[in-house]
């Protein structure tokens, strides 16, 4: 019986959650990216959502609204989320914010949104500099003029009807979210100000009032409206929240999607602002027009005959959506419209109205124009494909591009064309021309492309390097959509330089006559190549040799060469740098180039000045100490401990099982090991026995989601901060107060002094535990500015013969980062107990 009852339950609720007509009932007749395209003619409104970072955006809200009502719906996120953390592999920095960036930008095409970002490159000023607690510090360092002109020109670009930040401006949010949502508010009204930024209008932007601004709370007595927004729909055979999740799932590298049951979700929003009369209605869209319906009456009466005319370009919409899944009725519909839709445009430029109404009523018609061509190119059924003979190319190259054009549907179409777009002073030659396509039918038009040698290099955050537009007639209506060439398009340079190791550090103490370096040059070039390559070095450095020749046979090839750089003896504490130069047919090249490359985003290439960045200080260590190091896959500690001079083992899934711990006198854990490492979770309590029988154990790091247990994962309890924003500490230069000065942790084998806690970079420390055993000792606490302090920094214990020590320090940025005191400091944390 009571199986019966849920049964029935789960078949109400999902009748109860299924959408209204308009979408297909059946299921075998579904036709996904043809509803996708034809969805949007239902609704004239625009909503732009603002944020922070790549995975800001409300998915599944904007889920609902560009999928479930097919209004056109965007992002726009100020940074490229090169502060956070990456859970797929050790790109960091700007690396990292060419995947995040990527990942939005896929996660998006999910939901049916558009992706945009404030941050225009990789030195942006607009940047993630980490976790920020105060707008006022974000607005320091992205400086508050730049990044307010940026919003506001977009505003005037992209003309959005609705305005909605993610987050509420309030202290428990990052300072980076607080921002975007002030900056927002701010801009409601001064996007529709001439005299605030006036030289957008001499530019050729307009300037636009948004109807309305909204932001996301908590509940229903809070808000002014609230909108169910968990409806199943049988199209995506999901509700619109599982849709939203299906898109975070692209954001692999800081770990979000999760699976979600079918269930109601209400969405409950706050109306801050408005410029339209709403006549005392409530709902989202009140006081917006929300089809050309409803925007013919906003037309004066002297307009009759546009009034007219707008509202029969709206049934000619319906009729399209109407159509479907009928895709030969969806084409035949859609050539009317598009037709319908460019004699309107003509007209409303030449009628009287009012400028406001005119700029926004041709915004209207302009996007609808898009539309509708995306819907004739989806159900004619063209299959276009558009490849490059060379993905890479270099200056003075040229390439060929084949566009393969086939007509998969059920009419004939004339003057079927492809061009090429490529960046100015770029050439392109074809003996092709238009012809009709038939039915079945299909063309191949292959173009020269002809490379400049002054083309700019590739830069993963610009527009496509090239790509082709498609157009054909059907009638007298033409239409004309732009595709991708397959994979990344990219200008690089002749060779590519790759130093090893990436950093140096010369320890004073100890300075090593010979220390090896690896040049690794790629060939981009077609066919054979020659290069001479030769390290440039500080002044009293010694190299050999001064330089050698490689020969490429191919593109894509690698070579090595090895130098041997000798320091001077008496080398002075400081920051040096150790760089390499490459000549390849009488040019120089002094470039590394990261590919990065996952299955979810693609590939890109981040371009850089290739050099080792050196640091010289003292550092001193045991030379019999034995360390063992799990490796998380987030950091590269272990590298750059070793290559400061440090023993030590990278211990596998093999070592953890069986192998025998003992021999090492501390083991190290990196950053977030316990999400990584299943191997590390399975084989804790070996560990805690090896710290019980007498071993160091060290561990970095975590986030309270990465398979930590409060009571269990530690010998003694140790539970992480949450929410993070209350446990952390990210002034960078924060005092920090050692509260165990007498302690070997400061004073073996490295004296730490105020000196190894300056120059530090992001941030000082983040999941500060909450709450301890009293059996942890404390030895360090340090504050942001106006706050209470932390004094769980660094955790040590006394456990059987061994000792436990945890701290959350971010010291694998400082090591990375080549900052002294986090290479002495943890030397420190893992000498403990050594004799």
């Amino acid at each position: 019986m009571k199986k019966a009852l849920l049964s029935l339950l789960s078949l109400l609720l999902v009748l109860a959650l299924s959408p209204p007509g308009g979408s297909a009932a059946n299921p075998d007749e579904t036709n996904v990216e043809l509803w996708n395209a034809v969805k949007p003619l239902e609704t004239t409104v625009t909503f732009l959502n603002s944020g922070a970072h790549p995975d800001d955006e409300r998915s599944d809200f904007l889920a609902y609204l560009s999928r479930g009502l097919g209004v056109k719906t965007s992002s726009l996120i100020a940074n490229r989320g090169e502060g956070g953390q990456n859970e797929i592999g050790d790109e960091l920095d700007n690396a990292l914010g060419i995947i995040r960036s990527r990942e939005m930008i896929e996660a998006a095409k999910i939901t049916g949104v558009k992706a945009y970002h404030l941050s225009e490159t990789t030195s942006d000023p607009i940047y993630d500099f980490g976790f920020s607690k105060t707008p006022e510090e974000t607005l320091e360092k992205w400086g508050e003029e730049l990044t307010y002109e940026r919003l506001i020109r977009f505003i005037r670009t992209y003309q959005p009807d609705i305005l909605m930040p993610s987050f509420q401006n309030d202290d428990t949010q990052h300072g980076h979210h607080r921002t975007m949502t002030i900056l927002s508010e701010r801009a409601f009204k001064d996007a529709a100000d001439p005299t605030v930024f006036p030289q957008q209008l001499k530019q050729g932007l307009s300037v636009w009032q948004v109807k309305k601004l909204y932001l996301p709370v908590s509940s229903a007595d809070q808000a002014t409206t609230s909108i169910e927004i968990g409806k199943y729909d049988p199209i995506y055979n999901m509700t619109y929240p599982q849709l939203g999740e299906q898109s975070r799932y692209l954001h692999k590298s800081q770990g979000m999607g999760s699976d979600i049951p079918a269930a109601p979700r209400q969405i409950h929003l706050d109306l801050k602002q408005s410029s339209v009369d709403t006549k005392n209605q409530t709902d989202l869209f009140a006081g917006v027009p929300y089809n050309f319906t409803e925007w013919a009456e906003k037309l004066p009466r002297s307009a009759s005959k546009l009034n007219g005319e707008v509202k029969y370009l709206q049934r000619n919409l319906d009729a399209v959506i109407a159509a479907y899944p009928n895709d030969k009725r969806v084409f035949s519909t859609s050539q009317t419209a598009l037709s319908n839709v460019r004699s309107i445009t003509a007209q409303v430029k030449k009628a009287k109205l009012s400028p406001a109404i005119k700029n926004d009523l041709l915004h209207k018609l302009s996007l609808k124009e898009d539309q509708l061509q995306n819907v004739s190119y989806v159900s004619s059924g063209l299959e276009v494909q558009a490849k490059a003979a060379s993905k890479i190319l270099t200056k003075g190259q040229n390439t060929y591009v084949t566009v393969t054009v086939k007509n998969n549907g059920k009419q004939t179409l004339k003057k079927v064309a492809a061009a090429l777009n490529v960046p100015k002073g770029w050439k392109t030659k074809t003996k092709y021309k238009d012809i009709n396509l038939a039915p079945n039918k299909s063309t191949t038009m292959t173009y020269l492309v002809e490379v400049p040698e002054d083309a700019a290099y590739y830069h993963a955050y610009d527009e496509s390097t090239i790509t082709a537009s498609i157009s054909y007639k059907y009638g007298s209506t033409k239409t004309a959509i732009k595709k991708e060439l397959d994979g990344t398009i990219a200008v690089l340079p002749d060779v590519g330089l790759t130093l090893s190791p990436e950093d140096i550090v010369v320890n004073t103490a100890d300075v090593k006559e010979e220390i090896p370096v690896t040049v690794t040059l790629k060939n981009y070039t077609e066919g054979k190549a020659s290069a001479k390559v030769a390290l440039k070095v500080p002044e009293n450095w010694g190299v050999q040799p001064q330089n050698a020749t490689v020969s490429f046979n191919e593109k894509s090839e690698e070579k090595q060469v090895k130098f041997t750089l000798r320091p001077p003896k008496a080398i002075q504490n400081g920051e040096y740098q150790v760089k390499a130069v490459a000549t390849v047919n009488g040019k120089t090249f002094d470039s590394t180039i990261q590919e990065i490359s996952y299955d979810h985003i693609g590939t890109f290439y981040y371009q850089y000045p290739e050099a080792i960045n050196t640091v010289a200080f003292e550092l001193l260590m045991s030379a019999s100490l034995k360390v063992g190091y799990i490796e998380s896959g987030f950091d590269k500690v272990a590298d750059y401990l070793s290559n400061a001079g440090l023993n030590i083992t990278k211990l596998t899934e093999a070592d953890l099982a069986k192998g025998d711990l003992s021999q090492y006198d501390t083991i190290v854990t990196g950053i977030r090991a316990y999400l990584s490492r299943e191997d590390l979770k399975a084989n804790n309590a070996r560990l805690l026995e090896y710290v019980e029988n007498g071993g160091h154990l060290v561990v970095q790091y975590h986030k309270p989601s990465d398979g930590w247990d409060d009571l269990t994962t530690a010998p003694y309890p140790l539970t992480l901060g949450n929410p993070s924003i209350r446990w952390r500490v990210t002034d960078e230069k924060a005092t920090v107060n050692v509260l165990k000065p007498e302690s070997a942790l400061f004073n073996y084998p490295n004296k730490i002094t105020s000196d190894d806690w300056n120059n530090w970079v992001q941030e000082r420390g983040l999941y500060f535990p909450m709450k301890w055993d009293d059996r942890f000792e404390t030895f360090i606490s340090m504050a942001d500015p106006n706050e209470e302090p932390f004094d769980g920094g660094i955790l040590m214990t006394k456990y059987g013969n061994g000792t436990y020590l945890y701290t959350n320090l971010v010291l694998y940025r400082q090591i990375q980062g080549q900052v002294p005191g986090g290479y002495r400091i943890m030397t420190n944390l893992i000498s403990y107990g050594a004799k």
